[in-house]
Protein backbone atom coordinates (compact mmCIF):
# COMPACT_ATOMS: atom_id res chain seq x y z
CA UNK A 1 0.00 0.00 0.00
CA UNK A 2 1.47 3.79 -1.01
CA UNK A 3 1.89 6.09 1.53
CA UNK A 4 0.26 9.37 1.79
CA UNK A 5 1.72 11.81 -0.85
CA UNK A 6 2.15 14.32 2.00
CA UNK A 7 0.44 14.91 5.47
CA UNK A 8 -1.62 18.31 5.79
CA UNK A 9 -3.20 19.49 9.17
CA UNK A 10 -6.00 22.20 8.70
CA UNK A 11 -7.19 24.25 11.56
CA UNK A 12 -11.12 24.40 12.25
CA UNK A 13 -11.29 27.86 10.77
CA UNK A 14 -8.65 28.96 8.62
CA UNK A 15 -7.82 32.92 10.74
CA UNK A 16 -4.26 33.39 9.13
CA UNK A 17 -2.53 33.91 5.94
CA UNK A 18 0.26 31.77 7.76
CA UNK A 19 1.02 28.44 6.22
CA UNK A 20 3.73 26.43 7.49
CA UNK A 21 5.44 23.80 5.87
CA UNK A 22 8.06 21.12 6.50
CA UNK A 23 9.23 19.04 3.28
CA UNK A 24 12.25 17.46 5.04
CA UNK A 25 10.65 15.56 8.05
CA UNK A 26 9.50 12.89 6.33
CA UNK A 27 10.25 9.32 8.02
CA UNK A 28 8.13 7.01 6.20
CA UNK A 29 11.17 4.50 5.26
CA UNK A 30 9.88 2.03 2.93
CA UNK A 31 11.12 -1.46 2.93
CA UNK A 32 11.90 -1.52 -0.82
CA UNK A 33 13.79 1.57 -0.52
CA UNK A 34 15.79 0.46 2.07
CA UNK A 35 16.79 -2.80 0.57
CA UNK A 36 17.83 -0.03 -2.61
CA UNK A 37 20.31 1.54 0.44
CA UNK A 38 23.76 0.69 1.64
CA UNK A 39 23.20 2.38 4.69
CA UNK A 40 21.47 1.04 7.40
CA UNK A 41 18.67 2.61 9.11
CA UNK A 42 20.21 5.64 11.18
CA UNK A 43 22.56 6.37 8.24
CA UNK A 44 20.26 6.93 6.16
CA UNK A 45 18.38 9.44 8.25
CA UNK A 46 21.15 11.45 8.81
CA UNK A 47 19.98 14.10 5.84
CA UNK A 48 15.99 14.29 7.77
CA UNK A 49 14.83 17.19 9.69
CA UNK A 50 13.65 14.52 12.37
CA UNK A 51 10.69 16.02 14.78
CA UNK A 52 10.04 19.20 12.55
CA UNK A 53 7.07 18.52 12.02
CA UNK A 54 6.38 17.84 15.60
CA UNK A 55 8.05 21.50 16.48
CA UNK A 56 5.41 22.92 14.52
CA UNK A 57 2.38 20.62 15.06
CA UNK A 58 0.92 23.62 16.80
CA UNK A 59 0.00 25.52 13.92
CA UNK A 60 -3.25 24.68 13.10
CA UNK A 61 -4.46 25.97 16.74
CA UNK A 62 -3.52 29.32 15.87
CA UNK A 63 -5.70 28.88 12.51
CA UNK A 64 -2.99 28.19 10.06
CA UNK A 65 -2.48 24.96 7.57
CA UNK A 66 0.57 22.54 8.25
CA UNK A 67 1.68 20.69 5.37
CA UNK A 68 4.75 18.66 5.73
CA UNK A 69 6.12 15.59 3.63
CA UNK A 70 5.12 12.02 3.90
CA UNK A 71 8.48 10.60 2.06
CA UNK A 72 12.08 11.00 3.39
CA UNK A 73 14.40 14.03 1.97
CA UNK A 74 16.73 10.38 1.21
CA UNK A 75 14.05 9.17 -0.95
CA UNK A 76 12.79 12.87 -2.57
CA UNK A 77 13.87 16.05 -2.10
CA UNK A 78 10.94 18.37 -1.77
CA UNK A 79 13.31 21.39 -1.32
CA UNK A 80 14.78 20.77 -4.95
CA UNK A 81 13.19 21.55 -8.36
CA UNK A 82 11.74 18.43 -9.86
CA UNK A 83 14.53 19.30 -12.74
CA UNK A 84 17.40 19.00 -10.81
CA UNK A 85 18.00 15.23 -12.22
CA UNK A 86 21.44 13.75 -11.00
CA UNK A 87 22.96 11.60 -13.91
CA UNK A 88 25.52 9.98 -11.76
CA UNK A 89 22.52 8.35 -9.77
CA UNK A 90 19.46 7.75 -12.67
CA UNK A 91 20.44 5.91 -15.59
CA UNK A 92 18.60 7.64 -18.72
CA UNK A 93 19.29 11.45 -17.51
CA UNK A 94 19.91 12.83 -21.08
CA UNK A 95 19.87 16.63 -20.07
CA UNK A 96 20.72 16.69 -16.43
CA UNK A 97 20.84 20.34 -14.95
CA UNK A 98 24.66 20.68 -13.35
CA UNK A 99 23.73 23.16 -10.44
CA UNK A 100 25.81 22.64 -7.38
CA UNK A 101 23.32 21.14 -5.81
CA UNK A 102 23.14 18.18 -8.19
CA UNK A 103 27.11 17.96 -8.32
CA UNK A 104 27.24 17.32 -4.77
CA UNK A 105 24.82 14.44 -4.82
CA UNK A 106 21.99 16.59 -3.42
CA UNK A 107 19.21 16.60 -6.33
CA UNK A 108 15.94 16.12 -6.31
CA UNK A 109 16.50 11.76 -6.26
CA UNK A 110 19.77 12.42 -3.87
CA UNK A 111 22.51 10.52 -4.78
CA UNK A 112 24.05 10.65 -0.84
CA UNK A 113 22.67 11.92 2.38
CA UNK A 114 25.22 13.87 5.08
CA UNK A 115 28.57 13.89 4.72
CA UNK A 116 28.27 12.53 1.02
CA UNK A 117 27.52 9.06 2.32
CA UNK A 118 26.30 7.18 -0.64
CA UNK A 119 22.95 6.07 -0.62
CA UNK A 120 22.80 3.47 -3.25
CA UNK A 121 24.46 0.32 -4.53
CA UNK A 122 23.51 0.87 -8.30
CA UNK A 123 21.87 3.43 -9.94
CA UNK A 124 17.96 3.96 -10.29
CA UNK A 125 15.85 3.74 -13.33
CA UNK A 126 14.72 7.07 -15.32
CA UNK A 127 11.07 5.54 -14.79
CA UNK A 128 11.55 4.64 -11.41
CA UNK A 129 12.63 8.61 -10.48
CA UNK A 130 9.92 9.86 -12.46
CA UNK A 131 7.18 8.13 -10.56
CA UNK A 132 8.69 9.22 -7.27
CA UNK A 133 8.20 13.08 -8.56
CA UNK A 134 4.58 11.86 -9.96
CA UNK A 135 3.43 9.95 -6.44
CA UNK A 136 5.24 13.22 -4.01
CA UNK A 137 6.76 15.80 -5.39
CA UNK A 138 4.02 17.28 -7.79
CA UNK A 139 0.92 16.50 -5.42
CA UNK A 140 3.25 18.31 -2.36
CA UNK A 141 4.06 21.52 -4.84
CA UNK A 142 0.13 21.21 -6.00
CA UNK A 143 -1.10 20.91 -2.56
CA UNK A 144 1.40 23.91 -1.24
CA UNK A 145 0.86 26.54 -4.16
CA UNK A 146 -3.47 25.80 -3.56
CA UNK A 147 -2.47 26.59 0.28
CA UNK A 148 -0.59 29.86 -0.91
CA UNK A 149 -3.26 30.51 -3.32
CA UNK A 150 -6.48 30.62 -1.12
CA UNK A 151 -4.47 32.73 1.72
CA UNK A 152 -4.09 35.37 -1.21
CA UNK A 153 -7.79 35.12 -1.88
CA UNK A 154 -8.99 35.21 1.60
CA UNK A 155 -6.46 37.85 3.44
CA UNK A 156 -5.02 39.50 0.27
CA UNK A 157 -1.37 37.99 0.44
CA UNK A 158 0.14 34.75 1.74
CA UNK A 159 3.63 34.11 3.59
CA UNK A 160 4.76 30.78 4.20
CA UNK A 161 7.17 29.62 6.87
CA UNK A 162 9.35 26.80 5.21
CA UNK A 163 10.56 25.09 8.46
CA UNK A 164 14.11 23.06 8.35
CA UNK A 165 16.49 21.66 10.86
CA UNK A 166 20.56 22.05 10.66
CA UNK A 167 23.55 20.06 11.93
CA UNK A 168 25.12 21.85 14.99
CA UNK A 169 28.07 21.40 13.00
CA UNK A 170 26.54 23.35 9.75
CA UNK A 171 27.83 26.66 11.66
CA UNK A 172 31.25 25.42 12.00
CA UNK A 173 33.74 28.24 10.50
CA UNK A 174 30.67 30.64 10.10
CA UNK A 175 31.13 32.30 12.67
CA UNK A 176 33.52 34.00 14.81
CA UNK A 177 35.43 32.54 17.84
CA UNK A 178 33.53 33.76 21.46
CA UNK A 179 30.79 34.91 19.28
CA UNK A 180 27.23 33.58 19.95
CA UNK A 181 26.02 31.40 17.66
CA UNK A 182 22.34 31.51 15.65
CA UNK A 183 19.92 29.03 17.23
CA UNK A 184 17.33 30.13 14.36
CA UNK A 185 18.15 31.31 10.75
CA UNK A 186 16.17 32.77 8.83
CA UNK A 187 16.42 32.75 5.00
CA UNK A 188 14.81 35.62 2.40
CA UNK A 189 17.16 34.84 -0.02
CA UNK A 190 18.32 38.25 0.90
CA UNK A 191 15.43 39.97 0.50
CA UNK A 192 14.03 37.93 -2.82
CA UNK A 193 11.91 35.88 -1.37
CA UNK A 194 9.69 38.47 0.96
CA UNK A 195 9.11 41.96 1.87
CA UNK A 196 11.33 43.44 4.12
CA UNK A 197 8.68 44.40 6.87
CA UNK A 198 7.46 41.17 7.24
CA UNK A 199 10.96 39.54 7.68
CA UNK A 200 11.96 42.42 9.97
CA UNK A 201 8.51 41.11 12.05
CA UNK A 202 9.60 37.44 11.58
CA UNK A 203 12.78 38.24 13.14
CA UNK A 204 11.79 40.49 16.08
CA UNK A 205 9.22 37.45 17.36
CA UNK A 206 11.87 35.26 17.26
CA UNK A 207 13.97 37.42 18.92
CA UNK A 208 11.69 38.62 21.55
CA UNK A 209 10.91 34.69 22.36
CA UNK A 210 14.42 34.51 23.63
CA UNK A 211 16.00 33.22 20.14
CA UNK A 212 19.34 34.25 18.61
CA UNK A 213 18.62 34.89 14.92
CA UNK A 214 20.53 35.38 11.83
CA UNK A 215 19.44 36.19 8.70
CA UNK A 216 20.81 34.28 5.41
CA UNK A 217 24.35 33.37 6.95
CA UNK A 218 24.76 30.21 5.95
CA UNK A 219 21.15 29.43 4.29
CA UNK A 220 19.44 31.91 2.59
CA UNK A 221 16.87 29.53 1.51
CA UNK A 222 16.62 26.80 -1.65
CA UNK A 223 14.25 26.13 -3.93
CA UNK A 224 10.88 26.60 -2.06
CA UNK A 225 11.87 30.00 -1.19
CA UNK A 226 13.00 31.02 -4.64
CA UNK A 227 9.97 29.59 -6.45
CA UNK A 228 7.16 30.75 -3.70
CA UNK A 229 8.61 34.23 -2.86
CA UNK A 230 6.63 36.66 -5.23
CA UNK A 231 6.87 39.68 -2.55
CA UNK A 232 5.47 42.00 -5.57
CA UNK A 233 2.33 39.91 -5.80
CA UNK A 234 2.23 39.40 -1.93
CA UNK A 235 3.01 35.69 -2.06
CA UNK A 236 6.16 35.25 0.51
CA UNK A 237 8.19 32.84 1.85
CA UNK A 238 10.93 32.60 4.64
CA UNK A 239 12.89 29.99 5.50
CA UNK A 240 13.48 28.91 9.09
CA UNK A 241 16.88 26.52 9.55
CA UNK A 242 16.58 25.20 14.13
CA UNK A 243 19.63 24.13 15.21
CA UNK A 244 19.13 20.41 15.95
CA UNK A 245 21.18 20.40 18.91
CA UNK A 246 18.19 22.53 20.81
CA UNK A 247 15.80 19.62 20.81
CA UNK A 248 17.86 16.23 19.97
CA UNK A 249 21.00 14.04 19.93
CA UNK A 250 22.13 14.22 16.46
CA UNK A 251 24.01 10.67 16.79
CA UNK A 252 21.24 8.76 18.07
CA UNK A 253 18.77 10.85 16.51
CA UNK A 254 16.51 10.84 19.39
CA UNK A 255 15.01 14.07 21.34
CA UNK A 256 16.56 14.71 24.43
CA UNK A 257 15.05 16.91 27.24
CA UNK A 258 15.64 20.30 25.66
CA UNK A 259 12.80 18.51 23.20
CA UNK A 260 9.59 19.79 25.05
CA UNK A 261 11.42 23.03 26.09
CA UNK A 262 11.58 24.16 22.32
CA UNK A 263 8.03 23.10 21.87
CA UNK A 264 6.92 25.07 24.84
CA UNK A 265 9.23 28.37 23.30
CA UNK A 266 7.80 28.00 19.99
CA UNK A 267 4.29 27.44 20.74
CA UNK A 268 4.22 31.67 21.34
CA UNK A 269 6.10 31.94 18.44
CA UNK A 270 3.81 30.47 15.93
CA UNK A 271 0.91 32.32 17.71
CA UNK A 272 2.30 35.89 17.09
CA UNK A 273 2.93 34.79 13.50
CA UNK A 274 -0.55 33.69 13.21
CA UNK A 275 -1.39 37.12 14.05
CA UNK A 276 1.04 38.70 11.93
CA UNK A 277 -0.68 36.51 9.04
CA UNK A 278 -3.92 38.61 10.20
CA UNK A 279 -2.75 41.71 9.55
CA UNK A 280 -4.48 42.63 5.68
CA UNK A 281 -4.59 45.80 5.48
CA UNK A 282 -0.96 46.55 6.46
CA UNK A 283 0.51 43.70 4.86
CA UNK A 284 -1.11 43.96 1.54
CA UNK A 285 0.03 48.06 1.11
CA UNK A 286 4.04 46.36 1.96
Amino acid sequence: MRQPAYHLAMPVRTGSSVVFASPHSGRDYRDSFLEQSVLDGDLIRSSEDAFVDQLFACAPEYGCAFLHASAPRAFVDLNRNHTELDAAVIAGVTKSVCTPRVLSGLGVIPRVVSNSRAIYRGKLTLAEATTRLDQYWRPYHTRLQSLLSAAQVSFGQAILIDCHSMPREALDGTFRTGQKRPEIIIGDRFGASASRYIVDCIQDILTEAGFTVSRNMPFAGAYITQHYGRPSQRQHAVQFEIDRSLYMDEATLRPHAGFAQLCDQLDPVVAKLADLGRARDRLAAE
